[in-house]
This record gives structure tokens, sequence and C-alpha cells, in this order.
């Protein structure tokens, strides 16, 4: 009953945000795990492990630091000495999936890639098990996560074999992911495998790849709607600007260079300082570079400093909140474009 109950409370939390349930259905789910035998109930231990490890990976991707998510490493770890692939092979399955999401999670905050290359491993194996045949929709679900994980490493290293590697799960997963079925995660799929699309695109000296990227996201938004999800909508409308820009950038006109302006300058209808202010400072940063290309190409004045004034937002936010990763560059680009609007002839 208290397992059925922490669990009920971490899918609640999940779905709403809650953080006081979560920690809530923590509590229980630890109070549960050290009065339960473990040789008794091998398998009821088990699956609060797996229930425990959940509740504290949800809580771990909603808070900065890190100790959250270890510990749902070691209660994941803790339930597969019971979840054995020989006893029960798709709870086996479904723990190394859950697992594999923890490590992705913290390889994601650390700059060594051991963790996100431990959660290629688990997603893998979980594939060994939840296959295609036996469970199509879990087996998709995998997939995707294995290309979410082999797309970071690959975006950290130079070559393009991981790239290649999570561009193949992502289609992999979409044999299953068909709009029809379940849309929001064809989309989910679609703007995935675009942003995969692109990074490979960006290191290659022709444009399929970016096209590729741009299709993939306009398909995302034909289900990822404003209405119906728009922090989602607004992700990939700053993707889908990224992408075009890249396109821009290698193109003598300024027809894709509009269009990124423009899915930038979408993105922040929700993407706004309040409620998303490190996605609004990111679309302000992407929307100045472009803008500065087109005035560039245009002589145009009034682009230019339209340009600096989302530089220096982005700078703003960035310092803020102290967001080292991006602020150098940021105070780079907005030194360039005032030094561009200093050389430019008077009006």
């Amino acid at each position: 009953m208290v397992n059925d109950l922490g669990h009920a409370l971490w899918k609640l939390a999940e779905r709403q945000g809650d953080s006081a349930s979560l920690d809530y259905a923590i509590e229980l789910l630890r109070g549960e795990v050290a009065t339960l035998d473990r040789r008794a109930v091998p398998s009821a231990w088990a699956r609060t492990q797996n229930n425990l490890g959940n509740a504290l990976s949800t809580l771990g991707e909603r808070e900065s630091g890190t100790a959250r998510l270890e510990e749902a490493v070691a209660a994941y770890r803790a339930a597969l000495e019971e979840y054995t692939r020989d006893r029960v092979p798709l709870d086996w399955a479904t723990t190394q999936n859950n697992l594999g999401t923890a490590l992705q999670t913290l390889g994601e905050r650390e700059s060594d890639t051991a963790r996100l290359e431990e959660a290629v491993t688990a997603y893998r194996a979980a594939l060994e098990e939840r296959t295609r045949d036996r469970v199509p929709l879990h087996w998709a679900v995998t997939q995707n996560n294995l290309g979410n994980a082999l797309s970071t490493l690959g975006e950290r290293e130079s070559g393009t074999a991981r790239l290649e590697e999570a561009v193949a799960a992502y289609r992999a997963a979409l044999g299953e992911f068909t709009r029809d079925r379940v849309p929001l995660d064809w989309a989910m799929t679609r703007n995935n495998l675009g942003t995969a699309l692109w990074t490979l695109g960006a290191r290659e000296s022709g444009t399929a790849r970016l096209e590729e990227a741009v299709i993939a996201y306009r398909a995302a938004l034909e289900e990822w709607t404003r209405d119906r999800v728009p922090l989602d909508w607004a992700m990939t409308q700053n993707n889908l600007g990224s992408a075009l820009s890249s396109l821009g950038a290698r193109e003598s006109g300024t027809v894709r260079l509009e269009e990124a302006v423009t899915a930038y300058r979408a993105a922040l209808k929700e993407y706004t300082r309040d409620r998303v202010p490190l996605g609004w400072a990111r679309a302000h940063y992407n929307m100045a570079g472009d803008l500065a290309l087109l005035a560039e190409r245009r002589r145009d004045r009034a682009a230019l400093e339209e340009a600096i004034a989302c530089a220096r937002d982005a700078v703003t936010v960035f310092r803020e909140a102290n967001i080292t990763a991006y602020l150098p560059r940021a105070q780079q680009r907005l030194g360039r474009l005032e030094a561009q609007l200093a050389a430019w002839p008077p009006p």
C-alpha cells in the first residue's frame, strides 16, 4: 500500500510540477524500503527501489545539484540486484531504461562523458529485452532515449559517428512513434531528430542535413502547437531558427535569415523573461547573430541596432544567472556588434 501511494504521488507530482509531493513520495518509499524484508519479498523490495529511483530522478531533474540524481542511480542499481534479466526480463529492462535516464541527466551536467557512456550502455541493455516485437512503444521510448544520450555525446566529440547513431535511433523510434498513434511523442522525436541533423549539418560542408533538420522541426510543430504545448512549441521554434540560421549563413541571400528571425520572434512569445529567462536569453543571443548578418547584407543600420539590443539582453540574463557556458560568447558577440556599429557610416 505504501509503495503504491508513493508511486501515485510521484506520478501526480510529475504531471503537476509539485516538488512537495515528490518529497513526501521519497519519504514514504524510503520508509517502505527500510521495512521490507528483501529476502522474503525480493520483487516488492526491487519495485520499491525502482519507484524510489523514479521519484529521486524527477526531483533531481528540477534541482541544480546532483545529489538526488546520484541517489536515484543508487536506487536503480539496488533494484537490479533483484530485478535480474533471467528472473523478470521486462522489469529488468524497464529499470535499465530508468537508470539510463538518471545517468544521462547527470552526464549532461558534467564535463566528463563517463555518465553519458554509462547511459548508452544502460539503454542498449534495456533494448535487449524491450524489443520491438514484444513491447513496441516501450522499445520506441528507449530508442528515443538512446538517441538523446548519443546526440549529447556527439555534440561533445569532434567526429560524427555518435551523431549518425543518434539519427538512426530516432528514425527507429519513429517506426513506432507514428503521428496517428502518438502525435506528441512523434513530435518530440521529430524535434530530437532535427537537433541531431542540425549538429551534423553544422559540421559538414553541404546543406542536405540542415535542410532535413528544418523539415524535421517544421513537422514537429504540426503537433507541438502553441495551444497544446506552449514551451515545447517555443523550444522547437528556437531550434528551427538555429537550423535556418546555419543555412542562411551559407547562402548569399537573406530569405533563410529572415525566416530564422521570424522563428526566434515566435519562440519569444512563450519564452518570456519572467517565465523562462534562460530560453529568453538564448533566443535573443541567437537572434542577435542573424540580425547582424542581415544588417551587413542589406546595409540596414536598424537591424544592427536591434542586434545589439538583443545581445545586451542576453548578456544581462546570462550574467544574472551566472551561466558561464554562454556569458563569454554573448559578451564577445556584443563587443563585435558595438564595434561594427561604431564603424558604420553616419546616417
